[in-house]
């Protein structure tokens, strides 16, 4: 079963008139549950997805839960929380959410399909054209231009050798995007 840390009341409104409203909260690597913990003592609703995972450490396998999007907490209150947040020096920023309806609809469909049970990863958002490196496997390092979508977890990797292109099909999951 995955789980999502929620804490404070459930906003029933997107923009509410006191001036709450969605923020996106970029954290210090690894800070996610921290930054929640802080924000619920401090009675400020936030939501945290997170997913169980097999960890194996020390020769023993064990589950941990991991936040689904690694680095990000969402939060809706008012400006003042932000800063909270900020101050706290585990946020590195707040990234503004113009449609503010839309990233409602995007969490809560996070909220249904994880207190559904849906056993969901995490998933490079790859698109066409994107730059991208081989992060694991026999092909660590790889870089290449995402060509095409194949198949829901396998894509088409433009590798350019010579001035000509080479294609290799790859697991989506191995490859980050490079900036």
């Amino acid at each position: 079963m995955s789980g999502a840390v929620l804490t404070g009341r459930t906003p029933l409104h997107v923009a509410a008139p006191t001036g709450e409203r969605w923020h996106v909260l970029h954290t210090r690597s690894r800070q996610e549950k921290v930054v929640a913990q802080m924000l619920g003592a401090a009675g400020i609703y936030h939501y945290l997805p997170l997913i169980q995972k097999v960890a194996y450490h020390g020769g023993r396998r064990r589950r941990v839960e991991l936040p689904l999007f690694s680095s990000y907490v969402f939060l809706f209150g008012p400006l003042e929380a932000v800063y909270f947040a900020i101050e706290s020096r585990r946020v590195v920023r707040s990234i503004a959410a113009p449609d503010q309806g839309r990233l409602e609809n995007e969490l809560q469909q996070i909220r249904t399909a994880l207190s559904g049970g849906a056993v969901l990863d995490p998933y490079p958002f790859l698109t066409r054209g994107r730059h991208v490196r081989v992060s694991s496997g026999p092909f660590r390092g790889l870089e290449g231009l995402v060509e095409e979508r194949l198949k829901q977890d396998r894509l088409i990797l433009q590798v350019n050798t010579l001035g000509q292109a080479a294609s290799l099909e790859i697991d989506a999951s191995l490859l980050e995007p490079v900036d």
